[in-house]
């Protein structure tokens, strides 16, 4: 029988499961042709390496939500959009007062006045204002290439409504007829591609961390390898307290998790996630890599899974459990 392999996507727009499915296939044969597995391509691209399947959740995020701030979004969800945001911006100040390299003048300025459209002195909290805020800071970080998360022709407003899938789903409401929360009835598309009874391999992206995270605290199968590109589960104020169950440890089902990130990453913030999450019974832990890719956005999926130290263990991992 062939290998269970799972992908979980993150935040975005809508997209088509069986497209990025190959996609995502065909840069992890990228990343092991480079790694040096150059005899393991036909296998991924020609599914004969792995039962490879795309946990696909995007769909559900098109439900309405409880309006405000004219984004289709909640005033809880646009306050913590803004604490994300705000730790972003910190994340990447940190970074350039760290930087040996001569400075971007002009990006320093932007994060500066990101961040004070932020956590503006002496404003008030009131209702609304996490929407306006955020919306403001993301209209000027995206005045930087490199910054434009989801492409140039993405506005800031449909940027902003796309961020807010993560407050959306942390905030754990937007019940269905059957009172299941938005939060659930993601897990249980994940929960459905796993294998409940062999092993399943699972490679998760941004979002898809914090989410797969969870569905894996609930699954009896085993899971040898859980890999993690581009988390932000380490974003403490908006993201890691929300995380559950508290405090954060890996999941028991868990054998190994290795964890990448790039340092243009700017969904990754507070990258190195073995500082802050706990053991399971079996002392496995996150261990974070770090990988460099080219290009002003680092943080789609492909990029990760195109590096050879990311795609290296992989095909390892799916030849330990073909039995080759």
């Amino acid at each position: 029988m062939k290998p269970r392999l799972v992908f979980v996507h993150g935040i975005g727009g809508p997209r088509d499961a069986d497209a990025d499915r190959e996609e995502w296939l065909r840069a992890l044969a990228e990343g092991a042709r480079t790694a040096g597995h150059a005899r393991r391509l036909s296998g991924l691209t020609g599914h004969w390496a792995a039962d490879a399947r795309f946990a696909y959740y995007g769909d559900l995020f098109s439900q309405a939500g409880a309006q405000g701030a004219g984004h289709g979004l909640s005033d809880a969800n646009d306050e913590l959009i803004a604490q994300l945001l705000l730790e972003v911006v910190d994340a990447q100040l940190a970074e350039h007062a760290l930087d040996k390299k001569p400075q971007n003048d002009r990006r320093l300025r932007v994060l500066r006045h990101a961040r004070a459209q932020l956590a503006p002195v002496g404003a008030g909290q009131g209702i609304g204002s996490g929407g306006r805020r955020g919306l403001n800071a993301l209209t000027t970080l995206m005045s930087i290439p490199g910054l434009r998360w989801f492409g140039e022709r993405i506005s800031a407003q449909a940027t902003f409504t796309i961020v807010g899938q993560v407050a959306r789903y942390l905030n754990r409401a937007e019940p269905d007829a059957h009172g299941a929360t938005l939060d659930h009835r993601i897990r249980e598309r994940v929960s459905a591609c796993l294998d409940h009874d062999g092993p399943t391999i699972v490679i998760a992206h941004s979002l898809g961390t914090v989410v797969t995270l969870e569905t894996l605290h609930a699954h009896p199968g085993p899971v040898p390898l859980l890999v993690t590109l581009g988390s932000p589960l380490g974003v403490r104020t908006a993201v890691l307290p929300r995380t559950r169950p508290q405090p954060v440890r890996a999941p028991e089902s868990v054998g190994r998790w290795l964890n990448f990130w790039d340092r243009d990453d700017v969904i990754a913030a507070r990258p190195r996630l073995e500082e802050f999450v706990r053991p399971n019974s079996g002392l496995v832990l996150p261990v974070s890599r770090r990988v460099d890719s080219d290009g002003a956005w680092v943080h789609p999926a492909a990029k990760y899974l195109a590096q050879p130290a990311v795609a290296g263990p992989l095909v390892e991992a799916l030849d330990i459990l073909s039995g080759r």
